[in-house]
């Protein structure tokens, strides 16, 4: 398990201890975003006590919270059917490779069996010209 780390942090004006396993940065970090919450609070309303300053800031967190969530989920779905979509793609990609191929096959079988037939039918005249007494092509 991780050390604990205990950080001494300032938000608006008090001070308190926060035991984490993050780093003492990040904990920082974190008291920082709160105290400006805070402080945004604060300053559009002079009249509201340090408690009921507290309580908008959670409600402002919980409403960001819940539109990331919400976007995270969002995106999650858009995430797994762009996953679907090109598992599909990759499917009819490797369908169409093996019908190409399928094709170039038939395609060879059709040049022999040309050619074997061309060959036949240059015999079959050549037989004619013999039999007539034309000169062999």
């Amino acid at each position: 398990m991780a050390d604990k780390n205990k950080v001494t942090v300032r938000i608006a004006g008090n001070e308190y201890v926060i035991c984490g396993e993050e780093s003492q940065e990040y904990i920082q970090k974190v008291a920082l975003f709160v105290d400006r919450k805070l402080q945004e609070i604060t300053r559009k309303n002079h009249l509201l006590s340090t408690s009921m300053a507290s309580v908008l800031a959670s409600v402002n967190l919980a409403d960001e919270v819940f539109r990331l969530n919400e976007k995270f989920n969002s995106a999650k779905n858009e995430l797994e059917q762009l996953k679907k979509k090109y598992q599909e793609l990759q499917d009819e990609s490797a369908r169409l490779r093996n019908e190409n191929q399928r094709l170039k096959d038939r395609e060879t079988q059709l040049q022999i069996e040309l050619s074997r037939r061309e060959a036949e039918l240059k015999e079959v005249r050549n037989t004619i010209n013999t039999i007539s007494g034309k000169p062999k092509e």
